[in-house]
């Protein structure tokens, strides 16, 4: 029985310290989403109301932060490893890499639209905003969309992915986490099988993204802008929401079909998504100068 829950050194299976991290994320989250959502309607005022920016801001961080912090310690007592094992410290390459994932991310999604409308589904107008209150928007956007996309990798292609890297189950963990990361999209506004499975695929494309560089701020790069260049530049639905960005600097005419940009959901639920998905994956897995960055690795199981 023993041999089911350690291995040969003494070390708590891979499988084990997973459901551990996933348990005492999910308990702190709720604990200190509810005491959030607590203090904000004590404030009672619009601004703090369900779906605002602050909500959005403060009730991203209270998922972030035990995600980063019960990662470290799950690395820390399970496996004997620095807070750097995570992916998530500011030595070496994190900012170079952070850059080089903002422009990758742009691009991809970039590529995604040309696609789309290269095939007569989309096109832009300008739209009729002031220069002021655009960079507001992209400013309060842009920290938004960085703090959702940071809690999402932090969870998703954090310690749950990364232990079982270093037990050898790299390609299982990817599988299930991508799966899962689909699974919590598939309550968003206009959310449809075709957009499911890109997000599924999208997880894939930053699981794969991060065994390149073993480092969470070059994924986190590609997240931030593939969103934020979504909403605020485009002005396409992120992943079916459009309450996040109330202007942008292009208008948006969809003419669709589905299939091809997505349309109510945006550009993810379609198959210029799908496209620029694979083909980013791949540019990204052969690029030469993004090296993995070196951490600190635990014993296998």
């Amino acid at each position: 029985m023993n041999t089911i829950f350690f291995d040969q050194n003494g070390t708590l299976r891979s499988g084990w310290r997973a459901a551990f991290f996933l348990f005492a994320f999910i308990f702190v989250a709720v604990v200190l989403g509810a005491a959030g959502r607590v203090v904000l309607s004590a404030i009672d005022t619009a601004p703090t109301a369900r779906g605002t920016h602050i909500f959005l801001i403060v009730t991203g961080l209270l998922s972030l932060v035990p995600a980063i912090v019960i990662g470290w310690l799950c690395g820390k007592y399970f496996e004997k490893l620095p807070f750097e094992a995570l992916g998530a410290g500011v030595g070496g390459r994190w900012l170079r890499n952070w850059l080089v994932g903002l422009v990758a991310g742009a691009l991809t999604l970039s590529f995604a639209v040309i696609l789309a409308m290269g095939f007569g589904g989309l096109r832009f107008e300008l739209n009729d905003v002031s220069p002021l209150s655009l960079l507001a928007v992209w400013t309060m956007s842009f920290l938004i969309f960085g703090i959702m996309a940071a809690f999402e990798e932090a969870l998703f292609r954090g310690y749950v992915l990364q232990t079982f890297v270093r037990s050898g189950y790299g390609w299982l963990a990817i599988i299930f986490t991508s799966i899962f990361f689909g699974v919590v999209h598939a309550d968003n506004p206009g959310a449809t099988p075709f957009s499911i499975a890109n997000t599924m695929l999208a997880g894939i494309w930053f699981s794969m993204a991060y065994l390149k560089t073993r480092d969470l701020w070059f994924v986190w790069g590609l997240h931030l802008t593939w969103n934020w260049m979504q909403g605020a530049f485009y002005g396409i639905e992120v992943s079916g929401m459009t309450e996040i960005v109330s202007t942008s600097l292009l208008k948006e005419i969809d003419a669709g079909p589905q299939w091809l940009t997505g349309e109510n959901y945006g550009i993810e639920g379609g198959i210029a998504c799908t496209v620029a998905l694979i083909a980013s994956s791949a540019v990204i897995w052969f690029m030469p100068d993004l090296s993995p960055r070196s951490l600190p690795e635990g014993d296998p199981d």
